[in-house]
């Protein structure tokens, strides 16, 4: 298992060095100059290719990229060309934000939809189970923007039961986590209700049910402890997900993380917090990735055999 986590490790460097070449190929074709966007437009252009040459934006491409690479591996993620400030005081500043709510909506999003799940495979074909599936399927095909913006207009606006945007406490998490938390129920509690009937007839389920055991006890200690293995690994393979998918949401409720943070970037071309936030994100999902590889050999002894088999 050991060996098998390295090998995972040396794989993921290698996809977050192919993703660093591909941003930074990406970065240089977008058209615009951010030097003229910062810069007084009266300048002359010898004032411009000062501060170009300042930004290091004169040298060919392969060498800004080495020298970009170089001092990621440094920890030094840059400087911001608008604001003047260390690209990585911006992305830490905004990091815990992005990460609290995508952390905070995973769990709640989980911890609803897993018990509705259950309820559904248990009611397998009652309108207790067409209820649940079709409720929540509508809920994953809402755009979140929209979901958002409803929300806002009737618990913010007419309501006056929450603040409409921004920071201001805990009590800001209730709207973006709504809309985030409602459209992701429906896949999930389809894993789980998918699992859970595979599960159901298994043999130790049957012996289970042999030995006396009640509906309940099997359900829960049996079935669901092992229909759980798959979704406990979408847990960690989701959250890359969550954080990427949270800059519409945190540019609509203007929550301040990192996908507020690139957006605004991304309109100003200040390309070293745009790499910067997306380095990040590539970093996490690596990481993710890594951690449900792991945990999916540790819950399933059959993946922990293949894993040790393949290593040798």
């Amino acid at each position: 298992m050991f060996l098998y986590t390295l090998k995972r490790l040396g794989v993921g460097i290698l996809v977050i060095i192919a993703a660093s070449i591909i941003l930074f190929a990406i970065m240089k074709m977008m058209p615009g100059d951010p030097i003229r966007m910062i810069a007084d437009p009266r300048l002359p252009e010898e004032a411009l290719d000062r501060l170009r040459e300042r930004w290091g934006l004169n040298r060919p491409a392969h060498i800004q990229y080495l020298s970009w690479a170089g001092n990621l591996l440094r920890g030094d993620f840059g400087t911001s060309i608008v604001a003047g400030q260390s690209v990585r005081g911006l992305v830490m500043s905004r990091l815990p934000y992005t990460l609290g709510l995508a952390g905070i909506s995973m769990v709640l999003r989980y911890l609803i939809a897993v018990p509705l799940g259950l309820i559904a495979a248990v009611h397998a074909g009652s309108a207790i189970d067409r209820g649940l599936v079709l409720s929540t399927t509508f809920l994953t095909l809402v755009p979140g923007f929209w979901l958002g913006i409803i929300l806002m207009i009737v618990l913010a606006i007419n309501l006056k039961l929450l603040p409409i945007s921004g920071y201001q406490g805990p009590i800001s998490l209730v709207l973006p986590l709504l809309t985030m938390v409602l459209p992701g129920i429906g896949g999930t509690l389809r894993v789980t209700r998918s699992e859970v009937l595979e599960t159901v007839g298994e043999p130790y389920v049957t012996t289970a049910y042999a030995k006396g055991l009640g509906s309940r006890a099997v359900h829960v200690k049996h079935v669901l402890r092992n229909a759980l293995i798959p979704v406990t690994v979408s847990f960690f393979l989701s959250l890359p997900w969550i954080i990427s998918g949270s800059v519409i949401i945190e540019n609509v409720f203007a929550w301040p993380g990192m996908g507020r943070l690139v957006w605004s970037s991304i309109q100003r071309q200040d390309y070293p917090v745009v790499q910067g936030v997306f380095i990040v994100i590539t970093v996490l999902t690596v990481i993710s990735n890594v951690i449900a590889d792991v945990v999916s050999g540790l819950l399933d002894p059959r993946i922990r055999i293949e894993i040790e088999e393949a290593s040798r």
